[in-house]
C-alpha cells in the first residue's frame, strides 16, 4: 500500500493526433490528492474538465475516448498507460486540441516526461481494489476476465493471421520496473492493406512510420524493424493498463485478455464497477464505494475547479 502521488512540475509536449492528424500539444500540471487524472479543454474561452471516468466514455473506433456536453478528447490510453505504470493518480492534462498527441506511439515519451517531472507522495493514501471473485466479460471469440490475485498481473493473448504475429500470449507482473522495461515503448501497429479503409472512415490520418509499426503482407515496413519481437501483445497490455485507469484506482487481480481491445477492456471495467460484491477497497477508511464515484450508469462527483 502507498500514498496518492502526482507529479513534480509541469511538462510539456508536442505531436500529431494519430487519427485527427491535426497538431496537438499537451500539458501536464501536478494536481491534490482525490483529484485523479482530469483532462482539460478550452472552449469559448472556458476550462472545461473532463475526469478520466467510465461516465465520460463514449464508443469511438480503435482508441479510447471521451467526452463531457459533446466536447470530447481522443486516444486517450497511452498517456494514462504511462501515468498508470508510474503511479501518478493525481493530474491534470490541458489540451489545445481534441486529440492527445501520437508520440512515438508507445507509452514511452510520456514515461520519461512524468520522469523528468518528478514523481511526488502526497499526504493522502491511495485505495486499491482488489478482486475478490471473477468478473468476465465475453464477445463471441473475443473474452476478458479478471479473478483474484495477490499482485496486479495481465496475461493477454492475440490472434492475427500474419506471419510476424499468430498467435502471441505475453504475461506481465506488474511493477513500475517492469512497464519501464517491457511494456512502455512497445508501439501501436496497422496493416498496411487496411490504411486506405481507415482513412475513409477518417481514422489513422496522423499515422505514420514515425509513430506506427506498419505491416505489409510479409514483414514490417519501418527500418528499424521490431523493438521487441512480440510487440504487438505488449502493447495491447500497454492499451490495456491504459483503460483499467478508468477505475480511478489501482487493481489487484489477474486481468486474463483473449483477443480483446479497446471495447472490451472498458466493458470489464464496466462490469467491475457494476460488481461490487466482488471486489473490496483497500488502504482506505471507504469501504463501500470508489472515490468519486456515484454510479457507473449515472457519473461521478465534481472535480476541483482549479487547474495549471
Amino acid at each position: 500500500m502507498r500514498q496518492q502521488q502526482t507529479i513534480g512540475r509541469v511538462m510539456t509536449c508536442s505531436g500529431v493526433g494519430l487519427h485527427t492528424g491535426n497538431p496537438a500539444m499537451i500539458k501536464l500540471c501536478p494536481a491534490p490528492p482525490d483529484t485523479g487524472v482530469v483532462f482539460v479543454r478550452h472552449e469559448g474561452g472556458k476550462r472545461i474538465a473532463l475526469s478520466a471516468s467510465v461516465g465520460n466514455l463514449v464508443p469511438a473506433e480503435l482508441c479510447t475516448t471521451i467526452s463531457v456536453n459533446g466536447l470530447a478528447v481522443k486516444t486517450v490510453e497511452h498517456v494514462l498507460s504511462a501515468l498508470a505504470g508510474l503511479e501518478v493518480d493525481n493530474v491534470f492534462i490541458e489540451l489545445d486540441n481534441d486529440e492527445v498527441p501520437v508520440m512515438d506511439g508507445s507509452a514511452e515519451p510520456f514515461v520519461r516526461l512524468i520522469q523528468a517531472a518528478g514523481v511526488v507522495p502526497q499526504d493522502r493514501p491511495q485505495p486499491f481494489l482488489k478482486i475478490m471473485q471473477p468478473i468476465e466479460v465475453v464477445d463471441g471469440a473475443k473474452r476478458i476476465m479478471v479473478e483474484p490475485s495477490s499482485t496486479m498481473r495481465v496475461t493477454y493473448s492475440i490472434q492475427y493471421d500474419h506471419p510476424l504475429i499468430q498467435r502471441q500470449t505475453y504475461s506481465y507482473d506488474g511493477s513500475i520496473s517492469m512497464f519501464d522495461r517491457t511494456i512502455a515503448s512497445a508501439r501501436t501497429f496497422g496493416f498496411m492493406k487496411e490504411v486506405k479503409y481507415l482513412w475513409s472512415r477518417g481514422l489513422g490520418k496522423g499515422g505514420s512510420l514515425d509513430n506506427t509499426v506498419i505491416l505489409s503482407e510479409d514483414g514490417v515496413l519501418n527500418e528499424s524493424g521490431l523493438r521487441f519481437q512480440n510487440e504487438f501483445v505488449r502493447h495491447k497490455i500497454l492499451d490495456l493498463i491504459g483503460d483499467l485507469a478508468f477505475l480511478r484506482v489501482p487493481i489487484i487481480g489477474h486481468v486474463i485478455a483473449e483477443r480483446a481491445g479497446h471495447a472490451l477492456h472498458t466493458k470489464l471495467v464496466e462490469a467491475i464497477l457494476d460488481q461490487p460484491e466482488k471486489w473490496v477497497l483497500m488502504n482506505t477508511k471507504e469501504s463501500a464505494v470508489i472515490p468519486h464515484v456515484k454510479s457507473p450508469r449515472t457519473g461521478y462527483a465534481p472535480q476541483p475547479a482549479s487547474y495549471c
